[in-house]
């Protein structure tokens, strides 16, 4: 039988064919308007969460039963089909196939394969072996920090596909974009110019037309594509203290793009999404119930995502953090002033009252870590800052004036606090001495006669 529901009324359709088997089960995921709504039919019951591409359909059938389900996007398209969930229900179709057959037929499966059991050995040789050429093949060597990296997706392509998301951020914040003629949008396409023609020797800066978009909005986010083009908010402007650090952060966001991260953590994405698909595999295919293959699944994402993504994306951070105080120095930039901005945005945090995560938790390495990092490479960035003809810093140490500042600063606080307090003990004191005007001096009845609002003890 072959049902359609319509969920809303737009002109995108997407048809899903669906198998639903015997129970209650969620069998039906694409996007959906974020709004949270349900729809009922005689014998169907949807179930949209409010969260960005969720829809769930749990039906009660006695049989199985195929049919079509289309659906009327707002606008909406649909994410990309989710191979671990193809491959859950492989396995889980293999397992009750299993499940299934007859104690004979099981027994001659087993012999069966125990005959052919080279045959599969040979296999698993040769797919092996084509996995080691694959990788060998697509090593490559990481611009100016030489490190070998799995490059699967080359950085050509993804300049390509940057055009593409370059072209969806102009439409978002064409409202909110900032006058060429804005000192504002004017330092930052001076500190990019200073940037780029200082580091002209650099193939992936000089081959690269960098453009600058300085975006309104008091997020303080700065980012930069892999085809040059630059996107600064102004709130990032707000949160730096001088030229010196806002060309330490877009050197920060110039490395991402010419060292080519967004190609490297697709790849390594693509391989460990394809690693973990044969686990996946195998967990829906021995767990005995579903519960406990669901359970298996999440236990998975959950290791890879604190185990590969996340560490793997702090590298690249304090990569990052690396290229760009060298893009700075060699644009004889205060190098000294890198460090400076992770404690500001460290101090902000604190007095905004923002919850310290651990750092495993996050993609991007703590403030202190960072602090640490830049302070030990500070002395190879200044000696290549020496070798650029750049003029002499200054003797001050931004460093040592922003801890003397913050020092004066908590001094001054204290200093403060304790004159409040002094302050409100005296006020007590003097409340405790001076008569009550509320209260009639004379006696009262049935108590101590009372004098000032001290008490009088009689004699």
């Amino acid at each position: 039988m072959e049902w359609n529901e319509t969920l809303s009324q737009s002109p995108n359709t997407i048809e899903d064919k669906l198998l639903v088997d015997e129970g209650e089960r969620s069998c039906l995921w694409f996007c959906f308007p974020s709004q949270s709504e349900v729809f009922h039919s005689p014998w169907k019951y949807f179930q949209s969460d409010g969260e960005r591409g969720r829809v769930t359909m749990v039906s009660h059938l006695s049989e199985k039963e195929s049919f079509t389900c289309t659906a009327d996007m707002d606008g909406a398209q649909a994410p990309a089909e989710d191979p671990g969930h193809r491959s859950g229900q492989a396995s889980q179709s293999l397992r009750k196939w299993w499940m299934a057959l007859p104690p004979n037929k099981k027994q001659l499966f087993r012999e069966w394969t125990w005959r052919r059991r080279w045959h599969f050995v040979g296999a698993g040789t040769v797919v092996l072996l084509i996995g080691s050429i694959f990788f060998f093949t697509h090593l490559d060597e990481s611009p100016l920090t030489g490190r070998t990296r799995l490059l699967v997706f080359s950085r050509e392509n993804f300049r390509e596909l940057a055009q593409i998301t370059a072209n969806g951020y102009m439409e978002e914040f064409k409202d909110s974009m900032v006058s060429p003629s804005d000192p504002r949008h004017q330092v930052v396409e001076k500190v990019v110019q200073i940037l780029t023609q200082r580091n002209q020797d650099i193939a992936e800066i000089s081959s690269v037309s960098w453009v600058v978009h300085v975006v309104d909005s008091p997020t303080m986010n700065a980012f930069i594509l892999p085809n040059g083009e630059i996107f600064v908010f102004t709130g990032m402007l707000d949160a730096v203290k001088d030229i010196h650090q806002l060309s330490f952060i877009l050197g920060h966001e110039m490395a991402h793009a010419l060292i080519g991260h967004s190609a490297e953590q697709a790849s390594l994405s693509h391989v460990v999404e394809l690693l973990s698909l044969v686990l996946l595999t195998a967990i829906w295919a021995i767990c005995p119930r579903d519960s406990l293959a669901l359970l298996g699944h999440w236990v998975q994402n959950k290791l890879v995502q604190f185990l590969f993504d996340r560490p793997f994306s702090r590298k690249l951070e304090a990569e990052a953090d690396q290229v760009g105080l060298q893009l700075a120095a060699k644009a004889c930039a205060d190098v000294r002033a890198g460090p400076v901005f992770w404690e500001q945005m460290e101090l902000y945090d604190h007095l905004r009252g923002e919850p310290s995560i651990p750092e495993w938790l996050s993609t991007h390495p703590s403030h202190q870590n960072r602090v640490k990092q830049l302070d030990r490479l500070i002395p190879e960035a200044l000696e290549l800052r020496g070798r650029c003809d750049c003029p002499a810093l200054p003797k001050d140490d931004p460093r040592a004036v922003f801890h003397q500042a913050v020092r004066l600063v908590l001094e001054e606080a204290k200093k403060e606090e304790l004159r409040h307090k002094e302050e409100k003990n005296e006020a007590e004191r003097a409340e405790i001495m001076l008569p009550n005007p509320h209260v009639h001096p004379g006696p009262i009845q049935g108590g101590q006669p009372q004098l000032g609002g001290v008490l009088v003890l009689s004699q």
